[in-house]
């Protein structure tokens, strides 16, 4: 199982990372902000997660961690 690592204060809320993930398990936060006043990422389901990474690839924030 993949475990990943969001780093809610570098994420400006692009949504680059959503679009991106192929299984549609990110989504932007409609409640929490981080302290640059951005809604950021979230997952909804780590255990879908397979650990593609093509939300780390698209990210230009360096916002998430992925481990296998």
């Amino acid at each position: 199982m993949a475990k990943m690592t969001i780093f809610d204060e570098r994420c400006k809320g692009c949504g680059l990372c959503v679009r991106a993930c192929p299984k549609k398990i990110l989504e932007l936060s409609k409640t929490k902000l981080n302290a640059k006043g951005y809604y950021p990422v979230a997952i909804t389901d780590m255990a879908a997660c397979t650990a593609c990474q093509s939300c780390a690839r698209t990210c230009p924030d360096l916002v998430f961690e992925i481990e296998k």
